[in-house]
């Protein structure tokens, strides 16, 4: 099969646990990238985060961020798909949070909102240790009342709302009760966190989208992620490959599993399925 479309996971996947691309990922990558196929950043961080790391692999196709809420093209100003949450529903959301006293995270496409400062704290030490070379605009919401002016204010560009707190037993009691609210859509990457964006968004609808715009069939689409917000892509992609350090959920549902991300799985996957077949 000649593949033409390639879709990856940015943290656990694309990212070793140092939370670096390896040279051999890189290569791999843009050598594919040479033979025409678009390679595209899939992942549930902001537009503006997920293109940083396109741009660190030198891809010029679409990027999927925000778990699939947000589409654009990387090199101008074509936004392909964006799927807002809504006012009402981040307030409904917000007091669902109150209620249990979390503090959420809310994020457009290009800026992240965040309620405690520990966040900023943990960005900080994250850039100083190496960790992260790029600039976020994000801003602290320091009350329950400025949330909601922060909500109202960017009411048509919302498109992802995240809980991560440490007590994993709330944290999933939060889920159970999210549950219960039809407009929205959950999914997460750790017992820690949740992610939410509104009903029917996802990375493999994302991909479908992509694929509809390129007009390939799934059989030419080769999807690689390692967390739950992955499924859905991998299920849909003619090749799903799950990271050997993936959730036991993501190998199940996947076709191949490649070698972790501390071992270069995702070049050791194109290499196999893409160059391998080429040369």
């Amino acid at each position: 099969m000649a593949y033409k479309l390639i879709c990856i996971d940015v943290d656990g996947t694309l990212l070793n646990s140092k939370h670096e691309i390896t040279p051999k990922v890189k290569e791999a990558i843009e050598k594919a990238h040479a033979l025409g196929l678009h390679t595209v950043i899939s992942t549930g961080r902001m537009y503006t985060d997920a293109q940083y790391y396109a741009d660190l692999i030198g891809v010029k196709s679409p990027v999927i961020a925000s778990n699939g809420a947000f589409i654009k093209e990387k090199d101008n100003d074509q936004v392909i798909y964006k799927d807002i949450l809504g006012e009402s529903l981040c307030l409904e959301l917000l007091e669902i949070f109150r209620k249990h006293r979390t503090t959420p995270y809310f994020c457009t496409p290009h800026k992240f909102y965040y309620g405690t400062i520990l966040f900023k704290f943990f960005y900080i030490v994250t850039k100083l240790f190496g960790r992260r070379n790029n600039n976020l605009d994000m801003e602290y919401v320091f009350s329950w009342k400025q949330w909601q002016t922060v909500l109202q204010q960017e009411k048509e560009d919302i498109v992802k709302c995240e809980i991560i707190y440490r007590d994993a037993a709330l944290v999933e009691q939060l889920r159970q009760e999210l549950a219960n609210i039809e407009q929205v859509e959950v999914v997460d990457s750790s017992q820690y966190n949740i992610e939410i964006t509104r009903k029917g968004v996802s990375k493999g609808k994302a991909v479908a989208m992509l694929a509809a715009l390129y007009n390939l069939q799934r059989e030419e689409i080769i999807a690689i992620g390692d967390s739950a917000n992955d499924i859905s892509m991998i299920e849909y992609a003619g090749l799903g490959i799950a990271m050997g350090n993936a959730l036991a959920s993501v190998k199940q549902c996947a076709d191949y599993i490649t070698d972790s991300n501390d071992e270069d799985g995702v070049a050791n996957a194109i290499n196999r399925f893409v160059l391998g077949a080429q040369f």
